[in-house]
């Protein structure tokens, strides 16, 4: 057998003038390895996208939100607030009031989503991402103050300079019987805005920050509120302080994480990753046809140097053996290589960023990448088992090669 093996590998390996046969080989290596590169390199754009989106929602989101199952809004005293603090991993606390109202400044207007928050929300590491400008600051008693989106303060053409010009802020209300006062029919506060953010779409373009005093007020909340967010402590993970959470409160209360705040976009992202990597494979799919074609055309060549083979004691598994390492050496090449350049890309694009957004105002310069071992992993064993797939058929054919018509 190992005498069958040498003589085989000599009429398979020997040195010849390129022919098409080779050359249709070494396409089919390219192919696989611009196969690859390219599913590593958008696999790890798709990552870097999710991964920025989560650092931009981290920025403004808390770790953990609570929200009443049923209705907007749940009473709360100081004994429920305290037992919240108290839990195991709860760090910071704060009080969320959330509504619609209209906000005035100048001649302009527009509808915002206002945001009252307690004194300890910018203490959660809040707008470190993204782009911030101006005081952050909520102010004092008697001298609140209100940051608000970028968004926000293009419509309404906010100047941070302007000591002169507060911003009004309107709410509706039941009109008491009989009354004609359209005065009656809304609350109205002012406050001087302190600060701008930006750090996505959603979020300039709505919300209004302003202390939980102020909104409580305007919106005749009183001992209610919207939310509540929580920071977790180091050395606690979230997940384990949101099932700790979700069984103190019982069932009418809402905990979720960073990610469930916003389930249906990051699986948006998920779904898009996973039907671009499903198509590209389907690509390299159909590149592998050259694998075929070239294996298949190497059994119709090599036909009487298989019969001779067959004749002097070798087994067809051994013929088949052949072909199918043959295509292997094929697939594990163009993996490699593939693999390699995927990744010198993606390092390139991270440490350098070749390839920008082209969007003068966006938070980021360039596609950000990330690179993760499973789809590595994924990749290799897709272009892998395609490729093999590919060299079976041909494989088969040469090893049912009838000695006695090729001799």
């Amino acid at each position: 057998m190992n005498l069958s093996y040498f003589i085989a590998t000599r009429y398979f390996r020997s040195k010849e003038k390129k022919n098409f046969i080779t050359v249709l080989s070494r396409i089919s290596m390219i192919g696989v390895a611009v196969g690859t590169m390219a599913l590593v390199v958008v696999l790890s754009v798709f990552n870097g996208l999710e991964g920025l989106i989560k650092d931009l929602y981290a920025s403004f989101d808390a770790d953990l939100k609570v929200m009443p199952r049923l209705g907007k809004s749940f009473e709360v005293d100081e004994e429920f607030l305290s037992e919240m603090r108290e839990t195991a991993g709860v760090e910071i606390l704060t009080e969320v009031i959330e509504d619609n109202a209209l906000v005035r400044y100048g001649e302009h207007q527009v509808v915002a989503t206002l945001k009252g928050v307690s004194e300890n929300f910018l203490q959660q590491n809040r707008f470190e991402k993204g782009y911030f400008s101006g005081n952050k600051s909520l102010g004092e008693e008697g001298r609140p103050q209100a940051i608000l989106g970028r968004g926000l303060s293009y419509f309404l053409l906010l100047d941070l300079d302007d000591e002169f010009e507060l911003m009004q802020v309107f709410y509706p209300k039941e009109p008491r019987a009989g009354s004609i006062d359209p005065a009656s029919m809304y609350n109205r506060s002012v406050i001087r805005p302190a600060g701008i953010f930006s750090i996505e779409k959603q979020y300039d373009d709505e919300y209004l920050i302003v202390p939980l005093g102020f909104a409580a007020d305007l919106l005749e909340y009183g001992n209610r509120r919207s939310a509540l967010e929580i920071k977790v402590a180091d050395g606690y993970s979230i997940e384990e302080v949101k099932y700790r959470l979700r069984d103190q409160l019982g069932e009418e209360f809402i905990v979720n994480d960073s990610n469930e705040q916003h389930a249906s976009l990051l699986m948006t992202i998920r779904l898009e990753k996973l039907f671009v990597f499903l198509t590209l494979t389907f690509i390299l799919a159909v590149a592998s046809f050259n694998i075929f074609f070239s294996l298949s055309m190497l059994a119709i060549e090599k036909k009487k140097d298989i019969a001779v083979l067959l004749a002097m004691g070798g087994k067809r598994s051994l013929i088949k053996s052949i072909y199918l390492k043959e295509g292997a050496i094929i697939a594990f090449s163009g993996a490699l290589i593939g693999l390699l350049l995927g990744f010198l890309i993606c390092w390139a694009q991270d440490s350098f960023g070749l390839v920008s957004l082209g969007v003068t105002s966006s938070i980021v310069d360039a596609y950000p990448v990330r690179m993760k071992w499973t789809d590595f992993l994924y990749t290799s064993l897709s272009v892998v088992l395609i490729t093999l797939l590919a060299s079976y058929r041909p494989a088969l054919i040469a090893s049912k090669v009838n000695t006695t018509s090729h001799l």
